[in-house]
């Protein structure tokens, strides 16, 4: 079972993760918006911002108390 500092740590972690998320894709749309046309450029960006989804998702179930049915 986790302890309390390991479940703040991976909070502190996921805040952080989530923050990073948001910017990459307002940075995504903003880019969008502006018509930036440098395909290769935004699928990097968009990669980016699936690794960070995938880690958080991680992050999310390390937290999760593990239950035995």
């Amino acid at each position: 079972m986790k302890n309390r500092g390991e479940n703040l740590e991976i909070d502190t972690q996921l805040a952080s993760l989530r923050a990073a998320h948001r910017a990459l894709d307002c940075r995504i749309e903003q880019l969008r918006a502006e018509g930036f046309l440098d395909q290769v450029a935004l699928q990097r960006l968009k990669r980016q911002k699936l690794i960070l989804k995938d880690r958080i998702t991680q992050l999310e179930h390390d937290r999760l108390p593990d239950i035995i049915a």
